[in-house]
């Protein structure tokens, strides 16, 4: 049960904060900007890794979750609830924003700026690089370390800088599901619950080709 716990303080905490920046950025007339949001979710991240890495490896992620059973180095039987716990974290997060910011009528949601594929390619690709670096500098199926709590949050809000205008640079299933649902805005859901599944799995491909054990 530690595991699951800190999946979801982990999630909790990467939702509340990510797109609690928005939400509050939105409130404040841009008092935190757009830069500012994207730094958010880059320093959650590295903080949660180091928090709970070296307990459940800090996944936060259902499409992280899955990319390391796809490499073999997570048992499949955890999946399931460790995508539980993430999504429990994640909606848990955004009835706390709700209540917090009643007025707030997005919650941080991801909707593309652009068509729904160009969100889709983009958030593929997003997730891709995000999944890649996480694989390549984790131990086993858990990101800790110095490096890896580095260059995981570098990722994501180097990521989020540059595309999170167009798509949000959501990366993560249960970042995007939580706010829409709870929010009631669900158009283009589809793209931030798929997309990421899809890079998640080829940037494990491509990592073994980049070398001999992955995960």
């Amino acid at each position: 049960m530690k595991k699951y716990f800190a999946e979801f303080l982990g999630t909790f905490a990467l939702v509340f904060c990510g797109t609690g920046a928005i939400v509050i950025d939105q409130a404040t007339h841009g008092s935190i900007g757009h830069i500012g949001v994207a730094m958010v979710f880059g320093l959650i991240v590295l903080a949660m890794i180091y928090t709970v890495g070296s307990v459940s490896g800090a996944h936060l992620n259902p499409a992280v979750t899955v990319g390391f059973a796809v490499s073999g180095g997570f048992p499949l039987k955890e999946v399931l609830p460790y995508i539980i716990s993430q999504l429990i974290g994640a909606f848990a997060a955004s009835f706390t924003l709700k209540l917090l910011f009643p007025q707030s009528e997005g919650l941080g949601e991801t909707i593309p700026a652009g068509s729904d594929m160009q969100s889709f390619v983009l958030e593929t690709i997003l997730t891709f690089f995000l999944m890649l670096v996480i694989v390549m500098v984790a131990t086993g199926a858990k990101e800790i370390g110095v490096l890896a709590g580095i260059a995981i949050g570098a990722t994501v809000g180097l990521e989020a800088m540059f595309a999170g205008p167009i798509c949000g640079a959501s990366m993560n299933p249960a970042r995007s599901l939580a706010p829409a649902i709870v929010s009631g805005h669900v158009q283009s859901l589809w793209v931030y619950v798929s997309a990421p599944f899809l890079g998640s799995v080829l940037a494990i491909l491509s990592a073994k080709l980049l070398k001999e054990k992955v995960a």
